[in-house]
């Protein structure tokens, strides 16, 4: 069920080392608990506030091209093919100073906090050891991300075909964009593993072998783009599909950014 990637640092002598593992929906629905938990954690949030949550992750699950990925900690491989490393990095960490992740107004709901972003590189994607994949399937949550294929009857991509009328967008170009397209949902890293390149990481294993021809996600707008949300986008290849977008209920001003995929 679940591959794993060993990216801790080289050169550190640990027992726990971090993780990236794949979630099923009944993952998900086994760990909405801790999932929850990062979130709230990472946006800040008062307790309680993944309740409010907990029903639309569930049925985000049920949508068609659903995927999820988390990050975990847990027992460092001694040897064998389940555990690589990959490269210490030199630069500052990415995560803005509210870690948290990127993601949408509620789809329904009347507004959305604030994203931000990590930079990492993950290791490739041996499988995991049998004996190992349960130790994973359990270990404590550091990060989470999800998305699924974007769809016409749903309430973000509305939003998005109307902000594109109002740019003048004509059909050609809205189909173009929206007939094939990955909406990256969710991205949330708790803030004790902030800076450990884990929130690029989380991307990248989201998007690998998407078929979508697109990949597109909301963010708020940020004066100069100067946040390290922003900066993680654009190094990503990210571009501007709509800026200063106002989705119904929130007043804030949004940016849909998009990029071809692969990533």
């Amino acid at each position: 069920i679940m591959v794993s990637s060993y990216i801790s640092p080289p050169g550190r002598a640990t027992t726990l080392a971090t993780h990236l593992i794949d979630l099923s929906p009944g993952d998900m629905q086994r760990r909405l608990g801790d999932a929850l938990g990062v979130y709230v954690d990472a946006m800040r949030y008062p307790r309680g506030t993944e309740d409010q949550r907990a029903s639309m992750w569930l049925e985000h699950t049920r949508r068609p091209g659903w995927k999820a990925v988390a990050c975990v900690e847990g027992p460092a491989c001694v040897e064998g093919p389940a555990c690589l490393e990959s490269p210490a990095r030199e630069e500052s960490p990415a995560w803005a100073e509210n870690p948290a992740g990127v993601e949408a107004p509620a789809r329904g709901q009347t507004s959305a906090p604030p994203p931000a972003s990590a930079r990492a590189e993950a290791g490739s994607r041996p499988e995991d050891t049998a004996a190992g994949a349960p130790a994973l399937s359990s270990a404590p949550m550091l990060g989470v991300a999800y998305g699924y294929c974007g769809a016409p009857d749903q309430w973000w991509q509305q939003q998005v075909v109307a902000g594109l009328r109002r740019m003048g967008t004509d059909n050609d170009g809205i189909s173009e964009l929206l007939t094939s397209y990955f909406e990256l949902t969710e991205l949330h890293i708790h803030p004790r593993a902030q800076g450990r390149g884990l929130g690029e990481a989380l991307i990248r294993r989201l998007l690998e072998d998407r078929t979508e021809q697109h990949v597109l996600l909301s963010t708020p707008e940020i004066n100069g783009e100067a946040n390290r949300a922003w900066r993680l986008y654009r190094r990503l290849g990210f571009t501007d599909v709509i800026r200063g977008y106002h989705f119904a209920g929130d007043p804030r001003a949004f940016a849909i950014l998009g990029r071809a995929l692969p990533l």
